[in-house]
């Protein structure tokens, strides 16, 4: 299998021009056409002033830093209201913000330690390191937030508890607060997943389902279930007061476990898939696909695979069957020319493999089945976005 002898884009999504250090460039004659497609659409190459990987690590790294101010404001207040107060349910919230503000330490690692270059024991680089520390959240939320929230309805139901109205008002006014501030960091979150659709070119539903950033997507449930949670601990404590009754903070306390314990399957489930090791997205593999098929020196393209090694690093291997009559050089000529308009048109495919094979009739079956199986998966996918 030959590996890409072209650089990696750099940073921004500017293809940098290919080197060969044993052979020069291959050059094209004047009169022979571009045969490479332009993908148009939202996956259409950026040029210098749309979104770029670093530009969009920053804006998550302050989304991130502000969510975790937040949090650790709020984890003290909702701590000492919680005591003050005597309310399972405020305690309940308070563990919550604490397992959020850790979980954001986290993220702010993932992102520093994804960007570290490839090296002999990584030669693909770090980028999976997101997805690694983003299930560490996902165990964070879990354990801290949700099993205590558990603990905290349990011993309340059979404690009881009694409080005070200085104490419900105590409780309110810090979960008045909470959900001022969980609010803000919600809303900035939004706004930069609905930035990210509309540069993607889907709607937001679709951005929060296919979005390749997980530090982004931890971000916005944490801040989604804790605004959830500040709600159910306000009707919690309000049914107390009213009733007298300790179930209802007790229930609320429930809830909010019930609560962080999905989100986080959700979040473990997601990054266990890119862990393991995930395609890109279908719409780009049958955009690669045919960008292959559309070379006059590729006859069949008898397998195609992608793996994403990070936000802005995919590794992709194809087998493909050149026409008859090629030389070995021309074959490496076509070779380093198809790899390097591929990185120039997709910044992200940094990592190209291509193994020239004979294709047999049962290769060229099989990449006909691969090529309609891939069709109805766009098909749903972008069915599933209209929907959406």
């Amino acid at each position: 299998m030959s590996r890409s002898s072209t650089s990696p884009s750099d940073r921004h999504g500017t293809p940098r021009t290919p080197h060969t250090p044993d052979s020069p460039e291959p050059s094209r004659a004047p009169d022979a056409p571009d045969s490479r497609p332009e993908p148009d659409g939202p996956n259409a190459p950026r040029g210098q002033d749309a979104r770029t990987p670093g530009g969009q690590d920053a804006r998550t790294a302050v989304t991130v830093f502000v969510a975790l101010g937040a949090n650790l404001v709020i984890a003290l207040a909702k701590a000492i209201g919680g005591v003050f107060a005597g309310s399972p349910a405020l305690l309940s919230e308070a563990a919550h913000s604490v397992a959020d503000s850790l979980n954001e330490v986290f993220l702010l690692a993932s992102l520093k330690r994804s960007k570290r270059a490839p090296d002999d024991q990584h030669p693909f680089g770090y980028g999976k390191e997101r997805y690694f520390w983003a299930l560490l959240a996902a165990v964070g939320i879990f354990v801290m937030g949700g099993c205590f929230s558990f603990f905290q309805g349990a011993e309340a139901l059979s404690a009881g508890s009694s409080e005070d109205h200085s104490g419900y008002l105590v409780g309110f006014a810090v979960l008045g607060l909470a959900l001022i501030a969980e609010g803000s960091s919600l809303v900035r979150a939004l706004f930069q997943v609905r930035g990210h659709a509309r540069e993607a070119g889907r709607g937001m539903a679709a951005e929060l389902r296919r979005g390749d950033d997980p530090t982004l997507r931890t971000v916005l449930a944490e801040d989604s279930t804790a605004c959830l949670g500040v709600v159910f601990a306000l009707l919690g404590m309000w049914l107390h007061m009213v009733t007298g009754e300790v179930a209802y903070e007790a229930t609320a306390s429930f809830l909010i476990g019930a609560l962080l314990v999905y989100v986080a399957y959700r979040l473990a489930r997601e990054s266990r898939a890119q862990l393991i090791g995930e395609a890109i997205d279908p719409v780009q593999r049958r955009e690669l696909r045919r960008f292959l098929e559309g070379q006059p020196e590729i006859d069949t393209v008898t397998s195609l695979l992608t793996m994403r090694l990070g936000n802005d690093s995919t590794l992709v291997a194809a087998r493909v069957d050149l026409v008859p009559g090629l030389d070995s050089e021309e074959v490496e000529e076509v070779l380093v020319r198809v790899k390097t308009a591929m990185t120039r048109i997709w910044p992200h495919a940094d990592q190209i493999f291509l193994d020239v094979t004979d294709a047999s009739a049962r290769d060229r079956a099989k990449a006909r089945e691969d090529r309609q199986a891939l069709d109805e998966t766009v098909a749903a996918v972008e069915r599933e976005d209209r929907e959406g």
